[in-house]
């Protein structure tokens, strides 16, 4: 039997998750060409694979950085649709 550590939620990371009607590649190099690489670490950007929202792609990214890759999204005229504290509240 394997055993996981459970972080407690004082220490998780606060994401937050977002929409945008472009793809994966096209966000990346937006955020890439905005903050640079240790912006982008710091971002800790990850894509998102949801089923229920097809045609659109979710994105994560740690709280305090969300302004910086909305920022970047908006320069490169990728509009976010909505942000949410959960994947489920996207969906809705």
């Amino acid at each position: 039997m394997i055993k996981r550590l459970n972080l407690k939620p004082s220490a998780r990371d606060k994401r937050r998750y977002f929409i945008v009607s472009q793809n994966d590649k096209k966000v990346k190099e937006a955020i890439l060409k905005y903050l640079g690489i240790l912006g982008m670490a710091k971002a800790a950007y990850v894509s998102v694979k949801v089923p229920e929202l097809k045609g659109k792609h979710v994105g994560s990214c740690l709280r305090k950085e969300l302004d910086n890759i909305r920022a970047g999204l908006i320069l490169a005229r990728i509009r976010v649709e909505k942000v949410s504290n959960t994947i489920k509240g996207l969906s809705k």
